[in-house]
């Protein structure tokens, strides 16, 4: 994503991305993923089912030719399916060079309907036949996060598909415990498969995240639970006064612990949840991410990684923390972290290759 503007909304997005009332974490769990994901199996049959995040289903009849996607998490994953020539528009665009080489050119050129929330009108005019959400109803952002209804997007004659993995990982249908697999990313790179008819290309991307993390999972397997190291993520980006700690919830609690290290905030049980800085002292983590946001330019990137380092080793609470005194702090983006996609995986042998690096080879 682009860098916010205004740190206000770049911390309600932090807050509330993950909204919505209800879903699970399993790939077959009651948010409806098992229906997609035998279709896409089948070979991109239509019509396709797919879910909310209470479990009520909609039915896709073909595949879908004008797709809005809410944010750069949904329009990548789009384009790693092969189907960027069919997205007419987005919402929080990627930032300059945050994308893969590979989509990138292609990924520059779909419209801008919002540089972060696409308003509600500008969504129901766009002519979209699908609308990829990786939020779900954000109720902290007010009439801004309301969106328009499933009513009146069916009015349009706009299908809503929700990313489960974000969208549904919190509320009273979310499953109980912290996420500690990618089993929903999976699986709503799955579903996408089925409803844009890529089933294929789905399971290629899919196959190539469960090879990562199997090899990086057989690697650290003899590492013993209590020899874990501790990992704070530092999103700096939500601002320093009061650090925003990753909870079991988030989809970067199961990267964190595919990788081999163990989140020290995993036991609350929410998505992202203000901490103190006295509870990060007293937790003490061996590693911390440096986790910031793409600021559009390399330079300007590694900018904000300086910054976020100069503060840790100058604040009086943070300076004497052991990942500090060690120099273990890791410079690696937080939309590679906290926003679900098929780099995910990527990030769990970054992390782990750091934390483990006799056991794990970055890149091999």
């Amino acid at each position: 994503m682009r860098p916010r503007v205004f740190c206000g909304i770049a911390a309600a997005v932090a807050l509330f991305t993950t909204a919505c009332s209800g879903g699970g974490d399993g790939a077959g769990d009651a948010a409806g993923g098992g229906g997609s994901t035998q279709q896409a199996r089948a070979g991109g049959a239509f019509p396709v089912k797919v879910a909310d995040c209470a479990g009520k289903e909609t039915g896709v009849k073909q595949a879908p030719q004008r797709i809005v996607t809410s944010d750069a998490a949904g329009l990548e994953m789009l384009l790693q399916l092969g189907v960027g020539d069919r997205v007419i528009g987005t919402g929080f665009p990627p930032g300059k060079g945050s994308l893969p080489a590979a989509v990138a050119d292609q990924g520059a050129k779909v419209p801008v309907l919002g540089d972060t929330l696409i308003p509600k009108e500008k969504l129901l005019g766009s002519g979209a036949d699908l609308y990829v959400d990786t939020f779900g109803p954000m109720p902290g952002m007010g009439a801004a996060g309301a969106g328009p209804s499933e009513e009146e997007l069916k009015a349009v004659g706009i299908q809503h598909v929700l990313l489960l993995s974000t969208a549904c990982a919190t509320g009273p249908k979310a499953a109980q415990g912290p996420r500690t697999d990618l089993a929903a990313v999976e699986e709503d790179v799955r579903r996408l498969g089925a409803v844009t008819g890529t089933a294929a290309r789905a399971e290629e991307l899919v196959g190539a995240m469960e090879k990562q993390i199997t090899d990086v999972k057989n690697a650290t397997a003899g590492v013993p639970e209590a020899q874990r190291p501790g990992y704070f993520l530092f999103d700096f980006d939500a601002g320093t006064k009061q650090p925003m700690a990753v909870c079991g919830k988030q989809v970067a609690n199961a990267v964190i612990t595919l990788a081999g290290a163990r989140n020290v905030f995993a036991d609350c049980d929410a998505d992202f949840r203000p901490v103190s800085w006295e509870d990060v002292v007293a937790k003490n983590p061996d590693w911390i991410q440096l986790a910031v946001r793409n600021r559009g330019s390399e330079e300007a990137t590694r900018k904000a990684f300086d910054e976020a380092e100069a503060f840790l080793k100058g604040f009086p609470a943070t300076q004497g923390l052991k990942a500090v005194q060690e120099g273990h702090l890791l410079r690696i983006g937080s939309e590679a972290t906290t926003i679900a996609g098929t780099r995910t995986a990527d990030t769990v042998r970054q992390i782990a290759a750091a934390v483990h690096p006799t056991l794990v080879k970055n890149g091999q």
